[in-house]
């Protein structure tokens, strides 16, 4: 049974682990604008995560092959956790909510995303035995009454089932995210399991894109966004070094410090970084009726979150985390 790591790790994993996750949060957030300008000038979905993706392989290229000082015999070891790790938390998770902010607005995307933590909740239900309380069951309630708001579902608006659909598709694969960053058995360093991974991801998009699977179209116009117009390796670089390597790096870190479940809680900050670049980058703001939805979403998380008991009275061995997983691995 595989290790993953708990919320009751050293006061020093925490601090270390809290600035780390919340950077990662505002790196991944600003992914979503970026890109959108990039599909308006006429680059599809499927062309846009995957030269954000290649970009960020080969920046972590290098650093992941001096990470491994030559213990190959660990990917060898963890090649279904890499494989995994590159379609699910990698591949699928950018590829949904790009598709997804597409056709609709990015912060509303992320917010649907971002129901990932009551995921991880249920499959920790499903799969280890860890019932939720009565609270965290309260906290999915509201943020499911958040989700009716936050869509617009009551106002008879038209509703693109096509963008929901794939923003869920999203939040599966940030669950699988949180739940494959936090497992403390794998000896893979956070910058060789995400370099690693984003490689995997990498292939796996090309080989998509190179059979017709995957719509491939792009060009080298400007591109546009509020505060003006800039050239398309500007949106690229951003979105492929800062959003993705820097982000996948700093989100494993974190996640092996803190733990999966308060990992995905502080990662929320996420959302509202997406809504901030969202309105800097796009002039994107929710309506009224939106933000109440989008508020209740956050509440109802938070309150998932805090309903959960501690890892340590879980009385599940595979939760234990030995002290040395907050040291660099050897």
């Amino acid at each position: 049974m595989s290790t993953v790591a708990n919320d009751g790790g050293p006061r020093s994993g925490l601090r270390l682990g809290l600035p780390l996750a919340i950077a990662a949060a505002l790196a991944f957030g600003m992914s979503g604008a970026w890109a959108r300008g990039l599909i308006d000038a006429g680059w599809t979905p499927g062309a846009a995560v995957t030269v954000r993706i290649w970009v960020a392989a080969l920046v972590l290229l290098v650093p992941t092959v001096v990470a491994l000082r030559g213990r190959w015999s660990l990917l060898r070891r963890n090649l279904g956790m890499i494989a995994a790790y590159g379609l699910l938390a990698v591949t699928a998770t950018q590829l949904f909510y790009f598709q997804a902010v597409a056709v609709m607005d990015v912060g509303l995307a992320l917010l649907i995303e971002y129901t990932a933590p009551i995921a991880v909740v249920l499959w920790l239900w499903i799969r280890r035995g860890e019932k939720p309380t009565r609270r965290s069951i309260l906290g999915a309630l509201i943020a499911f009454a958040g989700l009716v708001l936050m869509l617009d579902v009551l106002s008879g608006r038209s509703v693109d089932a096509g963008g929901i659909l794939w923003a869920f598709g999203a939040m599966v694969g940030a669950a699988a995210y949180f739940l494959l960053s936090g497992r403390s058995d794998t000896g893979l360093p956070p910058i060789a399991l995400a370099g690693c991974g984003l490689l995997v991801g990498a292939f796996g998009l090309t080989v998509a894109g190179l059979v017709g699977i995957l719509p491939m179209a792009w060009n080298t116009d400007d591109v546009a966004y509020r505060f003006g117009t800039v050239p398309w390796f500007v949106p690229v670089l951003a979105i492929g070094v800062i959003a993705t390597a820097l982000a996948y790096v700093l989100g494993i870190a974190s996640t092996r410090l803190l733990g999966s479940r308060l990992a995905s809680f502080i990662a929320l900050a996420e959302v509202v970084a997406a809504l901030l670049f969202g309105w800097l980058l796009l002039g994107q703001l929710p309506n009224l009726l939106q933000g109440v939805g989008a508020a209740l979403v956050l509440a109802g998380v938070v309150v998932v979150k805090l309903g959960e008991p501690a890892a340590s009275g879980a009385g599940d061995p595979a939760l234990a985390v030995p002290d040395e997983e907050f040291a660099e691995p050897s």
